[in-house]
């Protein structure tokens, strides 16, 4: 059966809940473990059925935001999300109150018990109003990105269309494509502030409701992390400040250096040589059929896994008219099937989504086994390590996508992790600053982020663009505005990813076998003993940071990118 065909119908709630109340009370009454097990076996049934149809809902959204049936299921789900969240939450109480609770832990595992325990903590129908207003915002945020019709080179465009342009080797170009994208968060600035603003008032009121202090601690509990908390998080962004910061900076100098730039300004930042920067040298058509080749001499495994993707239809790459922003991969866990959702736009992008996503992808296609909806992924750091992974483990086929370019390509590839993770802590630091102080007024929250730039990227040149001067940047990062504290996940899942890399140059067999492994499990550990599970050293220990830093430093230092 092939994506299209997956049938939605939108779940009769009063129904569902009857139900699921019943099982929940037969799982409370069971008189044996058989008869709970089989209770709870019924309940994931369920449970699998209600994701199923909600990821079909947000999927077929953000490929047509303008499709007047899913907008309004989107609608829906948006609206009832919480009610079945209050269903789930029944499950739960029930399952860490067992009487059977330690052989439950022993057979559905510590992590899953972990992640009932947690999800128990972050619920009470006394927030489902806000809750619902919450996932309203969020969805209103989304339409407002997809609404960009930017008028640029005789076109409508995106802002994905723009992508291309901003990367063009003619600076006027870059400059000018740059103001017409960034033009857009300045002509509905005060649309973003108040959805943030908004957002951020209704995180605070739930969080106070709940007990907690603010949303910080609410935050993490919610991102499920079972066995690291804000200390150790703050710790780490100390240990990027002090390592990584300065061999980042010294990208960016030697960046400007080849580019012959007096300033590397905002525009310039993601354009790596006057030759033009590494672009695949074909079409999607082109990319997908060296795809299929790339992952069918990578190992059986993944060459049975992008076979499945291709033969079902499972991946939506390219971009179009009203089509949502960005990339993602989800489940759909009655099909057992991984999706892929991006926008191609002719850059080096395009393969490291073919690589990111479909990392993603290949864990979930490899854990398919796993009935319990809330471990098919793992929590969102973990799931992270296969996904950056996967670009570095599949560096060997580069040249099939970039032929002569393809050492330009791993140079700047290699370089944008490291310029990368700067980024991440600071959008978590500004997260946090943020949820602290909810009170604060719109200015003063791109101040603080404007003042994090400077501590994290102090080569941020925005001459001749007061929006990005006053703090604007964060506008287009998604995350902060519909995922609330998900995105140190990317910096600890790089950390981790790039020990991959090293990996990989002195043992590929060990290396990929580590990595099939945590593929294999799932969601069922959480992240430490994933890290542990996959041979790597936990990010939040001393020396790690470092460790990996000066190998990659090394390696870069050995590139003589002046003659790219």
């Amino acid at each position: 059966m092939k994506f299209k065909d997956f049938k939605y119908k939108r779940p009769n709630y009063e129904k569902i809940k009857e139900k699921f109340k019943s099982l929940v009370k037969n799982m409370e009454t069971s008189a044996n473990y058989d008869e709970l097990r089989k209770n709870i076996d019924e309940i994931n049934k369920l449970r699998n059925h209600i994701d199923s149809m909600a990821t079909l809902v947000s999927i077929r959204y953000s490929i047509n935001t303008e499709d007047e049936f899913y907008a309004k299921e989107k609608e829906y789900w948006d609206e009832n999300g919480p009610h079945y969240e209050e269903l789930n939450s029944l499950f739960y109480k029930a399952l860490v109150n067992s009487k059977f609770k330690d052989k439950l832990t022993q057979e559905l595992g510590k992590q899953f018990m972990s992640i009932a325990d947690y999800s128990l903590q972050a619920f009470s129908k006394e927030i489902i109003a806000e809750l619902q207003e919450e996932n309203k915002l969020a969805s209103e945020y989304t339409k407002l990105l997809a609404s960009a019709k930017i008028p640029f080179d005789g076109e409508e465009r995106n802002l994905s269309g723009l992508g291309p342009y901003m990367t063009s080797p003619f600076r006027d170009e870059r400059e000018k494509s740059s103001q017409a994208y960034y033009g857009f968060f300045e002509a509905n600035e005060n649309k973003f502030d108040d959805l943030f603003d908004k957002l951020v008032k209704v995180r605070d009121k739930m969080a106070k409701k709940l007990g907690f202090e603010n949303f910080v601690e609410l935050g993490y509990i919610r991102m499920l992390r079972t066995d690291y908390n804000a200390e150790m998080v703050e710790n780490f962004r100390k240990q990027v400040s002090e390592y990584i910061v300065p061999v980042a900076n010294k990208l960016y100098k030697r960046q400007k250096e080849r580019l012959g730039l007096q300033q590397c300004r905002y525009f310039d930042e993601n354009f790596e040589f006057n030759s033009g920067n590494a672009k695949p040298k074909g079409d999607s058509d082109f990319i997908m059929k060296n795809g299929i080749l790339m992952y069918s001499e990578l190992s059986k495994e993944t060459d049975e896994f992008f076979k499945y993707m291709m033969d079902h239809e499972l991946m939506d790459l390219e971009t179009k008219k009203g089509k949502g922003a960005g990339g993602y991969c989800t489940y759909i866990p009655e099909y057992k099937a991984p999706f892929i959702f991006s926008n191609f736009n002719s850059t080096a992008d395009d393969i490291d989504v073919l690589t990111h996503e479909a990392g993603h992808a290949f864990q979930v296609y490899m854990s398919r086994w796993i009935e319990i909806p809330d471990i098919n992924f793992p929590t969102y750091e973990s799931c992270e390590i296969h996904s950056m992974s996967m670009e570095f483990i599949t560096w060997p086929w580069m040249e099939l996508f970039f032929k002569e370019d393809t050492d330009k390509y791993k140079f700047v590839h290699l370089g944008s992790a490291i310029k990368f993770i700067p980024y991440g802590v600071l959008v978590d630091e500004f997260q946090h600053i943020v949820y602290e102080n909810p009170n604060m007024t719109k200015d003063e929250r791109k101040l603080v982020w404007r003042d994090l730039e400077k501590k994290y990227q102090p080569h941020k040149d925005y001459e001749g663009n007061d929006f990005l001067e006053r703090g604007g940047w964060w506008f287009k990062q998604g995350h902060i505005f519909k995922n609330p504290f998900y995105y140190i996940d990317y910096t600890l899942a790089q950390i981790c990813a790039l020990q991959f890399w090293k990996k990989m140059q002195v043992d590929r067999v060990k290396g990929w076998q580590d990595y099939l492994n945590i593929c294999r499990i799932g969601g069922t550990k959480s992240f430490l003993d994933i890290v542990k599970y996959a041979n790597l050293i936990s990010p939040f220990e001393e020396g790690c940071v470092s460790s990996v830093i000066e190998s990659i430093d090394e390696y870069l230092q050995s590139i003589n990118d002046k003659n790219m």
